[in-house]
């Protein structure tokens, strides 16, 4: 049995849906797991009937959505202590404090920017839990931020099987390599701004924390 032989029958079990969602869950916690790359490539091959579309879409994003409220939980019940204790000047320690800024500069819609930024995703909820951002909002901000991700995820998939119906690893590459794109277009910018930021007076770095922790009580 060949690989896309495994790949078509793993798509075509009814537990697939348990498997995507299982792995949304897990990302969203320990982003080692690759939650992206499944939900794409059950949208490639939804493309051809099997899984459905709309299930990967709700499945993905109810795992997700899940999988968030477990790193909030995580940071509302210790998470404070932890990422005090990140070295300084690690790659960690370096999304915490990015996630703190986009917390205080644009509060819950920092959620949607975390999810195509590599490690975004964990750093932002962690600390919304640590810093007591409010939970009724985190929910409403991460509904919107896990159903778009799923939506965009599934499609990009489906997009790249449809492109290459005949052959689904192509469709895969192709589907992985728009998400790639997004990803990098997303870190440039991100980058560019924080270079623009350092060449601006960190005269206002006391009125961001000062906001950061108003919005968090």
């Amino acid at each position: 049995m060949n690989l896309l032989d495994l790949l078509h029958q793993t798509m075509s079990s009814p537990w697939v849906y348990l498997a995507l969602f299982a792995i949304a869950v897990l990302d969203g916690f320990f982003p080692v797991v690759p939650s992206e790359t499944a939900v794409i490539t059950a949208g490639v091959f939804a493309a051809s009937g099997e899984p459905s579309l709309p299930a990967v879409i709700l499945v993905a994003a109810s795992g997700a959505l899940t999988g968030d409220h477990v790193s909030y939980a995580i940071g509302r019940t210790g998470g404070a202590r932890l990422l005090d204790r990140l070295p300084v000047g690690g790659r960690r320690r370096a999304g915490v404090e990015w996630a703190r800024r986009g917390i205080a500069a644009r509060g819950g819609l920092i959620l949607t920017v975390a999810r195509y930024v590599p490690g975004g995703r964990t750093a932002v909820t962690l600390t919304m839990g640590a810093v007591g951002f409010p939970r009724r909002r985190f929910f409403a901000f991460d509904a919107l931020a896990a159903g778009s991700w799923g939506l965009y995820s599934a499609l990009v998939g489906y997009l790249g099987g449809l492109a290459f119906e005949q052959d689904p690893l192509r469709g895969l590459l192709l589907g992985l390599g728009l998400a790639l794109s997004v990803t990098v277009v997303v870190e440039g910018v991100r980058l560019l701004r924080r270079r623009g930021r350092r060449r601006s007076a960190p005269a206002g770095q006391g009125a961001d924390r000062e906001i950061l922790l108003n919005r968090g009580r």
